[in-house]
């Protein structure tokens, strides 16, 4: 009979989790070896490979699991059943309270999935494709008409492009936080969405972006 997991099993994982992250992300996953991993958890070789069986299955843990947390976050928000602009609000805020307190994980997601083999990558990349099409149902509800022109998921695409590449700038002891960041982005977003179907004459051509196919 096989031994049972021990109740400390997915503890264990959670927390190679949490430092093959932090050192995938100062390291790039490449330049990062299983043996720095080991040591950095505290743990032998041949133990780390009771819990992983290489850097690959750690790499794509780190990604579903983030991408896990995000999901997570959307379906609260949607649970709240918010106006509108409250609710485009609130999922800007908790995405980039998780960035603050995910910085690594994040990191690894932006930088990192494209080492993952095709079928683990796809399953990664269905789940960021759900998260821009609640941003962009999100961004309809504030500007009905986006969605029938298809701008609705190039400006949820926007969106992302001024939040996802925050921890490349935003210092953990600058003056600006995330929580000051936010509301600047959620203002400049509401700004210049509201009104953009009255401006773009005609039926937009489709463009050939991610945001096609999320």
């Amino acid at each position: 009979m096989a031994r049972g997991k021990s109740p400390t099993f997915e503890l264990q994982r959670e927390a190679i989790l949490q430092e093959a992250a932090r050192l995938f992300a100062d390291k790039g996953f490449h330049n990062a070896s299983m043996a720095e991993l080991a040591a950095a958890c505290g743990v032998s070789k041949p133990l780390l490979y009771h819990y992983y069986r290489d850097k690959e299955h750690i790499l794509f843990d780190i990604a579903d699991s983030y991408m896990d947390r995000l999901l997570a976050i959307v379906a609260g928000v949607e649970a709240q059943e918010l106006d509108a602009e409250p609710q485009l609000a609130a999922l800007v805020t908790r995405f980039m309270e998780e960035y603050e307190h995910s910085q690594s994980q994040h990191v690894v997601l932006v930088q990192d999935v494209k080492f993952l083999k095709a079928e683990q990558a796809e399953h990664v990349v269905g789940k960021q494709r759900a998260v821009v099409s609640a941003f962009a149902a999100a961004i309809e509800r504030v500007e009905p008409g986006l969605k029938k022109r298809k701008l609705d998921k190039p400006v949820a695409m926007i969106l992302f492009g001024m939040i996802n590449w925050t921890f490349t700038w935003l210092s953990a002891d600058g003056r600006l936080t995330y929580a000051d960041m936010a509301p600047v982005v959620t203002t400049i977003l509401l700004n210049g969405v509201k009104g953009l179907v009255a401006q773009m004459p005609g039926r937009a051509k489709k463009a050939r972006s991610t945001a096609d196919t999320a």
